[in-house]
């Protein structure tokens, strides 16, 4: 059997561009041992509704054939549902696929785009790889948005802002007060991105989705990206979307590669829209369990913020590992952030359970 890993080999290799050797590395769940439970990646743990499947089945049956070009079934399904034009929406292959796409128009070397830190991981990377330059401004005490702070980040080489709300990982949401605000701070020539992947989980999801899509009448600059990824149960297939002003929407698609929407995943997504039950039911199981394991961490003196997501943040400062690693002991797995905190996703009641369990341990043994 041949290597390709000797050393004449690698010192031959390709050279990979500079920044290359500067991107975050996206975490993953900790452990050797696959773990019973998942409670670390804010998926659904629910399976998609007999509607979608059927969708999922059919689509597959013709995986011979291209997609539609832009994904145009799933773009006319949610002009529809959301009461905007088609030339407004831009689908792909998840809303981190757009969101890059959306940066590749408009952000590139000399150029910064402002974030909150922490936030979601793939932020960094995705600006990086345009050869623009991260700007991360950090949470309040609260675990949310410094909007002043990040407005005042804001330079004539900003290209863009990234809001995240609920925020990934603390879950903490940004008010239509505060979203208005900011806005009329924010020069007009600076796109700024509303990250709603985790709005129908919100408590006032529907009024803050209708304020949003309202706001881009007034404020062209805004951008809302959202996912079929999370409350729709639909991860593995990977679909999402913008809604833009149409003058961002078409750069944006000039930049997007085509049939960048597989055929299946726009089958489902499309299903999954229609089937408003199946998304209210799956959304309320995450509500009910949301509460209830905020209520059981708080007891345990645990001091946590409020989730308008999926998923819960636990600040365990330098034990967060530690905390982590008791999970995976009770087999359920959590996403850790060094020396900052935990994410567990809401869902499954037998892995909430065991995240109890596995705080309870961490708790008997100091937090460390």
């Amino acid at each position: 059997m041949t290597t390709l890993q000797t050393p004449e080999a690698l010192a031959t290799l390709p050279v990979p561009r500079d920044l290359v050797a500067t991107l975050p590395v996206y975490s993953t769940a900790g452990g050797t041992v696959p773990p019973k439970w998942r409670a670390s990646s804010n998926e659904s743990f629910l399976p998609p509704s007999p509607a979608v499947l059927a969708a999922i089945d059919a689509a597959a049956r013709h995986c011979q054939r291209y997609p539609t070009l832009q994904g145009e079934p799933l773009i006319a399904a949610l002009s529809g549902n959301l009461g905007v034009a088609a030339e407004q929406i831009v689908a792909g292959g998840g809303s981190l696929a757009v969101l890059q796409q959306l940066l590749t128009a408009f952000a590139g070397p000399g150029k910064e785009v402002v974030f909150a830190w922490r936030s979601y991981e793939a932020y960094p990377i995705l600006v990086r790889l345009t050869g623009a330059q991260d700007i991360p401004v950090p949470l309040t005490a609260g675990h949310g948005h410094d909007l002043p702070a990040m407005a005042a980040a804001v330079t004539a080489d900003t290209a863009a802002v990234i809001l995240c709300s609920p925020n990934n990982p603390t879950g903490t949401v940004l008010g239509a007060a505060e979203v208005e605000d900011f806005l009329a701070r924010i020069p007009s020539h600076v796109v700024v991105v509303l990250d709603q992947a985790y709005i129908e989980f919100a408590d006032d999801a529907e009024a803050s989705s209708r304020h949003s899509l309202a706001l881009l009448a007034a404020h062209p600059n805004l951008v809302l990206l959202r996912t079929f990824s999370k409350a729709y149960g639909l991860a593995g297939l990977r679909a999402g979307y913008l809604v833009a002003h149409p003058g961002i929407a078409a750069a944006v698609r000039a930049v997007s590669p085509p049939f960048g929407l597989n055929a299946v995943a726009e089958a489902a997504a499309v299903a999954a829209l229609a089937d408003t039950g199946a998304l209210a039911a799956n959304v309320s199981t995450v509500r009910e369990g949301r509460i209830a394991l905020h209520a059981a961490l708080a007891s345990r003196g645990l001091a946590l913020p409020d989730s308008g997501g999926n998923f819960l943040w636990l600040p365990a400062g330098e034990g967060s590992a530690a905390l982590e690693a008791a999970c995976l002991a009770q087999s359920v797995s959590v996403r850790s952030f060094a020396g900052e905190g935990v994410r567990v996703t809401v869902g499954s009641r037998d892995a909430e359970a065991a995240v109890l369990r596995g705080v309870d341990a961490w708790l008997a043994g100091g937090r460390v």
